[in-house]
């Protein structure tokens, strides 16, 4: 083997070492992330849950009969 194809070979698994170790770094933090968004999913449920609860009491006030009524009211 001459000298040029061993220094080739070298920077060639030098490389390709780099891009691995690159790529398992990548998937941990994927996998970081991922532990993260379930955290995150978790929490954005329970506030629509609340929001959605808010919703449905203001449109309870809003069709009840005696807010319409007192909306009359003030407009005269």
């Amino acid at each position: 083997m001459s000298g040029t194809t061993m220094v080739f070979l070298i920077v060639l698994v030098a490389v390709g070492f780099g891009v691995i170790r690159d790529i398992f770094t990548k998937r941990l933090e994927m996998k970081k992330l991922d532990g993260m968004s379930q955290a995150e999913k978790q929490a954005m449920q329970d506030e629509i849950r609340q929001l959605k609860a808010r919703v449905a009491t203001l449109e309870q006030i809003i069709t009840d009969d005696g807010y319409q009524v007192a909306k009359e009211i003030n407009k005269l």
